[in-house]
């Protein structure tokens, strides 16, 4: 039972990234998906979710139009399209698989915003 997230790096202030997240070991479509981040010295936050049915979403303000996340239950793979990033948005990104009182964490995947 494992999630591998990748799709970090080093990026430009404006610049973009899409992460993923790959479950395994476990039924994926039924989870709920949702990313986190740590950014240096900080709190782990939530960044968005998305629900195991109906594709509903939902995004933290900080990250509201610029962020996406999405889900192929078909590849076992939550997203996060991130646009326009700033040197705030520099962090660990995580993925969560949750149902019910089950979580399951990723390894996370480092994101640089810098010029």
């Amino acid at each position: 039972v494992q999630l591998v997230e990748s799709g970090g790096g080093l990026v430009q202030p404006g610049g973009s990234l899409r992460l993923s997240c790959v479950g395994s070991g476990f039924i994926f479509s039924h989870y709920h998906m949702s990313w986190y981040r740590q950014a240096p010295g900080k709190e782990r936050e939530w960044v968005a979710s998305i629900m195991s049915v109906g594709n509903v979403r939902k995004h933290a303000d900080s990250v509201q139009g610029r962020f996406t996340i999405s889900r192929d239950n078909a590849k076992n793979t939550v997203y996060l399209q991130m646009i326009n990033l700033n040197v705030e948005d520099t962090a660990v990104y995580y993925c969560k698989a949750h149902l019910q009182a089950r979580e399951l964490w990723g390894q996370g995947t480092q994101v640089i915003v810098s010029s």
